[in-house]
């Protein structure tokens, strides 16, 4: 995969520090994309130093012109782009019944309409060369209701599911496909710093397998997906959630 090149938004920590790593241990170069564009260049500094195989991109996931200019940037660094990974995200649990328009526009737009925005300006990009991946960071609060991450979140990943069979659907003749990945509560340092020990112990208790998901597994559900020979998979969802959401 030493020839192929994907751009992973929120790339500059958590999850999406860990899709970076992984896709650039697949072979691939990457650019980590990210509104805090100072740990996204420290990372890819890490990966790549003289920035051959790695490279930063200031991205607002917000902005369809940021998108726009994100793919510029690639095309112009390295001629080419084969897969868009859509993992920004955003949320601050509230309930329901006071999610107030402000916060509900905010966790949409980041969660959202970042979707929509990436997959119509990578995946126009992708049809027009017959070929190109899009792997969408839903959760298992999309499928669900969530429980812990608030209605807000809950609905804007569900919407990320939808949006994902939309795009599989209109794009498939063009030789692009689009899937998305639902994961369950992961082993992320975010985890264990924003939720107290006996709570994050009581929410273990609570999944089947008995532990916190891999996200290097999640990672590596991604790059599979990303592969050129995955063709053959698209509008589907592959759930990572230790069996709390089957179906």
């Amino acid at each position: 995969m030493s020839n192929r090149i994907a751009l992973v938004t929120g790339a500059a920590r958590g999850l999406g520090a860990v899709l970076a790593r992984r896709f650039h241990e697949a072979g691939y170069k990457v650019a980590l994309a990210d509104i805090a564009i100072e740990p996204a260049q420290a990372l890819a500094h890490e990966l790549s130093g003289d920035g051959s195989s790695a490279c930063a991109i200031h991205l607002d996931v917000t902005r369809k012109a940021d998108f726009e200019a994100a793919r510029d940037a690639l095309l112009e660094r390295w001629g080419t782009v084969d897969a868009l990974v859509n993992n920004a995200g955003a949320s601050k649990v509230v309930p329901v019944m006071d999610i107030t328009a402000e916060q509900f526009d905010q966790v949409v737009n980041v969660n959202l309409r970042s979707v929509l925005f990436g997959s119509q300006v990578f995946g126009g990009h992708f049809a027009q060369r017959g070929t190109g991946r899009i792997v969408n960071i839903a959760s298992l609060a999309g499928q669900n209701g969530g429980s812990a991450t608030g209605a807000h979140y809950a609905a804007a990943k569900g919407g990320v599911l939808a949006l994902t069979k939309v795009f599989a659907r209109d794009l498939a003749a063009s030789g692009v496909t689009v899937n998305a990945i639902s994961p369950g509560p992961l082993d992320l340092p975010i985890v264990h710093e924003s939720v107290r020990a006996d709570e994050l112990a009581k929410v273990i208790e609570t999944i089947p397998v008995g532990k916190l998901g891999a996200a290097s597994y999640v990672a590596d559900v991604a790059v599979v997906l990303a592969s050129g020979d995955a063709y053959f998979a698209n509008g589907a969802c592959w759930d990572v959630n230790g069996g709390l959401y089957m179906r």
